[in-house]
């Protein structure tokens, strides 16, 4: 990537990123896409104090090229059942248009001119006008993927920013590296006109490392970044929080769950609540099970310590109508192969990208090597592999270059690809203490990969044995939804039927 050392990286408008490394990752708690031959190895994201650092990280280099964007398929999302539930005496006045919510000239011309967009949607009609209003309450927030969630809280991170303020006033954390990458891509955008400064935190390879108390302070207005390099900016003083006045988790249930980043996260908290308790708190995620948003507002309402407001949508409504899922009895693995190179890849070939997920780095690896081997061009993204790696592929990707990505859930949430109409279930996903019981919310999570923005899609469930039928049995129960099956895996007739419901063919 970029050859620069942080020593010379400045922060400059809406453009400057800056990364940290850390050389030898701590132990943390385990998920599926760690392993290898079922061995389990140590995850690429950590949280230590004593690191060094940095390189400059450069966005732009990583940007969509929007002229190689095809196939659309710009269809409205149907109107979602969305609870709002308000604290206190403040009222709030839906933004049916974005002039209603008094933002400044500059970010409306982004949001015309740069986003394209024609007016809020539904989620940001509701959560914008409870963002952006004084007394700025906290907000816990769960919508659907693909709904505009990234615009919220990003158009919030601007809209409080002083510009004349040359110091970190927003700060976002994420819980990857490619989402906090994507949400930065966002920003930039968003806040072209604005003149407010920003700055990518994020693990990164390079070979310019000098040590973290070597590089200046943080002085770009707007900080995006993964937990361990925001917790180590913090701790080496280069991070300051006494100006923080927007706070941000995105996909926060994972952020704040016991398997997550709960530690870091709540370090976080507790470093800005002594610094500025009024800063305002944004969490943000398309799953909150009934303990995480038990937890979640628990600390919320103890750490700050004021109302906050909340929006939900009921499980139900999560299980994403625009798209449509389907489930595929197969007989063994060699037929699953078969189904993707055989159906889903001469079917959906013409219909934009595909991804396929799967469990571990193992099964990644052997089905690329399968696919390849049958002449398919496909790239493979897995945390086992370089940051710079990594971000190649994605940038490939969205780039359009490559039309299927295989993926651990490295890329089940928050990844935004609006070319992506199907979506491939290798392996359903489990919980990685209790194999027995699907991931609910990494389902949802994954799905929610096609369909974007109520695009239409179509999710395929490959099903094998015994146990991936009881699974997909348990998910179907908890959505409290019916799958259709796919009746042959070998009928080509019946998969063509399949996507022209799914309204793509």
């Amino acid at each position: 990537m970029a050859d620069t050392s942080a020593s010379t990286a400045a922060a400059t408008t809406t453009t400057t990123t800056t990364a940290t490394q850390e050389t030898k990752p701590p132990e943390v708690k385990l998920s599926w896409g760690d392993e290898v031959d079922d061995v389990p190895e140590e995850p690429e994201v950590p949280s230590t104090s004593d690191d060094k650092t940095t390189s400059e990280l450069k966005i732009d280099s990583l940007a969509i090229d929007e002229n190689k964007k095809v196939n659309k398929f710009l269809d409205e999302p149907e109107d979602s059942n969305i609870k709002a539930v308000i604290s206190g005496d403040t009222m709030y006045s839906s933004a049916k248009k974005f002039e209603d919510l008094n933002l400044s000239p500059e970010l409306l011309k982004g949001l015309y001119v740069e986003m394209k967009f024609e007016r809020p949607s539904k989620i940001q009609t509701i959560s914008l006008p409870m963002i952006l209003t004084p007394p700025y309450k906290n907000l816990i927030a769960q919508a659907h993927n693909g709904s505009g969630k990234t615009t919220c809280f990003v158009l919030g991170m601007l809209s409080r920013v002083d510009p004349k303020l040359s110091a970190p006033q927003a700060l976002c954390i994420c819980p990857t590296r490619e989402l906090a990458i994507q949400n930065m891509e966002v920003l930039q955008k968003m806040g072209k006109y604005t003149g407010i400064t920003s700055e990518c935190a994020v693990p990164m390879d390079s070979t310019n490392y000098i040590p973290i108390s070597k590089r200046a302070p943080v002085t770009a207005q707007v900080v995006i970044g993964t937990p361990g390099t925001i917790n180590k900016w913090v701790t080496a003083r280069k991070l300051g929080m006494s100006c923080m006045k927007i706070l941000v988790f995105d996909e926060a249930d994972h952020m704040l769950a016991e398997s997550g980043f709960k530690d870091d996260s709540l370090r976080i908290m507790k470093t800005i609540v002594r610094c500025n308790a009024d800063c305002q708190v944004l969490l943000f995620s398309a799953t909150f099970d009934d303990a995480v948003r038990a937890f979640v507002s628990k600390i919320v309402k103890d750490l700050f310590v004021k109302d906050y407001n909340q929006m939900f949508v009921s499980k139900e409504e999560l299980s994403l109508e625009s798209v449509k899922q389907y489930k595929v009895n197969c007989p063994d693995e060699l037929s699953k192969i078969m189904v993707i190179k055989d159906k889903i890849f001469e079917l959906g070939q013409k219909l934009g990208q595909t991804i396929i997920f799967v469990r571990t780095r193992n099964s990644a690896g052997m089905l690329h090597k399968e696919l390849v081997a049958y002449g398919y061009e496909v790239t493979t993204i897995q945390g086992a592999l370089k940051q710079e790696d990594r971000d190649k592929i994605v940038k490939e990707f969205k780039d359009g270059l490559t039309q299927v990505l295989i993926s651990t859930d490295l890329l089940a949430r928050g990844f935004d690809q609006a070319q992506v109409n199907l979506v491939v279930n290798y392996d359903l996903p489990v919980k990685y203490d209790t194999p027995s019981e699907p991931d609910y919310e990494v389902y949802l999570h994954r799905i929610g990969r096609a369909g974007r923005f109520g695009r239409k899609g179509a999710v395929f469930n490959l099903l094998c044995t015994d146990r991936d039928i009881m699974l997909m049995g348990k998910i179907e129960k908890n959505f409290n939804i019916q799958i259709a099956e796919v009746p042959s895996w070998k009928s080509e007739a019946d998969f063509e039927d399949a996507l022209k419901k799914a309204g793509l063919l």
